[in-house]
């Protein structure tokens, strides 16, 4: 699994940039936000990746930072997207903005990716709403900060959010809720979170 190039920009297109690593060129396709990032022609760049292997082909994809290719790995998982799909997505705006159109629900904004409709755009927030927390402490003031991508897990503090989540509550409630709460299984937190909810 090829994780990172870095090396000298050789070629950079709309959809696409070649990297000369060593002399051996890698095509990567990446995401018109990854592509604001890449520098001219002769310049040196580092892009993380993530190879997808079929059987007719191999294929890199780069992205400028971890928390895109977090959303790519994703937008993969959703039924009917693949990483073209995924690209698109990932083109429509930064990853903070993404996050924040599947932490609203906003389907709409989703639509207006070229390729994907309205039932597409619903599985995606469906699949991903709870997967993605904005946090928005600030940062070099913009005003948020980094992108937490929940995948879940076998630790109380991500099986107590997974419960609230059942009740009912937003990822963003469930993650303020559990922010100061204390204990060492996922009952003691989730009512600990319980009671931090109460009026």
């Amino acid at each position: 699994m090829i994780a990172l190039v870095r090396g000298e920009v050789a070629v950079r297109r709309p959809d696409h940039v070649v990297i000369d690593v060593q002399g051996v060129g890698y095509l990567l396709a990446v995401s018109a936000h990854t592509l604001k990032q890449v520098p001219a022609v002769g310049r040196e760049v580092t892009l993380l990746t993530h190879m997808v292997v079929r059987e007719d082909a191999m294929a890199l994809y780069g992205f400028a930072t971890e928390e895109e290719r977090e959303l790519f790995l994703l937008l993969l998982g959703v039924q009917s997207v693949g990483p073209k799909m995924a690209l698109a997505v990932l083109s429509g705006g930064s990853p903070r903005e993404l996050v924040a159109t599947l932490a609203a629900g906003d389907v709409k904004r989703l639509t207006a990716v070229p390729g994907i409709g309205k039932r597409t755009a619903e599985r995606i927030v469906v699949e991903l709403r709870e997967k993605v927390v904005p946090d928005h402490t600030p940062l070099d003031g913009d005003g948020l900060g980094d992108i937490v991508v929940s995948r879940g897990g076998d630790d109380p503090r991500s099986l107590a959010r997974d419960g609230l989540l059942e009740l009912g509550f937003t990822a963003i409630e469930a993650e303020k809720l559990l922010a100061g709460a204390n204990g060492d299984a996922p009952e003691d937190l989730i009512a600990h979170a319980l009671r931090a909810a109460r009026p």
